[in-house]
């Protein structure tokens, strides 16, 4: 019986085809299968690593967003008060 090459924890953020293919050449038998098994673990390698910079930038996004709302709140704090100052200048 041949142990499955990716364990429970990694098979959720692969999608089904890939984990298909990987049981597929599991079962293979002669010359190829390790050079198939390779090629197939540096596609695996491939996918986690593009999903963690993917979440990366996500994560980037966000914080970005978040900074940005920050700023806009900032600039109409201060247009405020500097509505507030020219109206108390007028005024004298």
């Amino acid at each position: 019986m041949t142990h499955p090459r990716l364990p429970d924890s990694d098979t959720e953020e692969l999608p089904q085809e890939l984990l298909e293919l990987g049981r597929r050449i599991s079962t293979l038998t002669g010359s190829q299968q390790p050079d198939l098994q390779l090629a197939f673990g540096r596609v695996v390698d491939s996918v986690r690593r593009r999903r963690r910079i993917l979440s990366l930038v996500q994560e980037a996004l966000s914080q970005l967003r978040l900074d940005i709302k920050y700023l806009m709140f900032d600039l109409e704090m201060t247009r405020r008060e500097r509505d507030e100052l020219k109206q108390q200048l007028d005024e004298r």
